[in-house]
């Protein structure tokens, strides 16, 4: 059931980016304004990091009861494997890094958002744009090791069985 709970956060990880990236940012963009848009993602995005880290603690948590489970009942197969490990380790160091990289860009958005006058503007939006294309290649980073993660724990859930009594 565990691995169960574990494979069921990951996949609304990747599913929900999945979901911003292919229909909500184009949406969005294509219905209102630059700015408006902007600061309506920037609330989307807020609530997705808020629900990641919620799924952090559901996998934590699923993790550890697999640990349990597998030294207390003597279960190998729901030991963790080295690979989920590593993968895992940096998809919560990536969000954490975007959530904190997020508030700067915010910042920025709004400053950017504020400027007046012609210069002011495009050194505004320099700034902004640097973050930003950081944060969505963290945001892209972190997709592409969610979907590796997915396959590694797809191909050892399968390998080995239903990994809970």
């Amino acid at each position: 059931m565990w691995y169960t709970v574990d494979l069921l956060a990951l996949s609304i990880w990747i599913g929900g980016l999945i979901i911003i990236i292919t229909s909500v940012i184009p949406a969005v963009f294509n219905s209102v304004g630059i700015e408006p848009g902007g600061r309506l993602l920037t609330r989307v995005f807020a609530r997705y990091d808020e629900i990641i880290f919620g799924l952090i603690l559901l996998m934590l948590c699923a993790w550890a009861m697999r640990d349990w489970i597998r030294r207390h009942k003597g279960f190998a197969r729901a030991a963790i494997t080295r690979s989920e490990l590593v993968l895992q380790t940096i998809m919560i160091a990536i969000a954490v890094a975007v959530f904190l990289l997020g508030k700067q860009a915010v910042s920025l958005q709004e400053t950017a958002f504020a400027a007046q006058g012609e210069s002011a503007k495009k050194l505004a939006y320099d700034s902004f744009f640097r973050i930003h294309y950081l944060v969505r290649g963290l945001y892209l980073l972190n997709l592409g090791l969610g979907i590796a993660l997915l396959t590694v724990k797809i191909k050892t859930w399968t390998a080995r069985g239903e990994v809970t009594p």
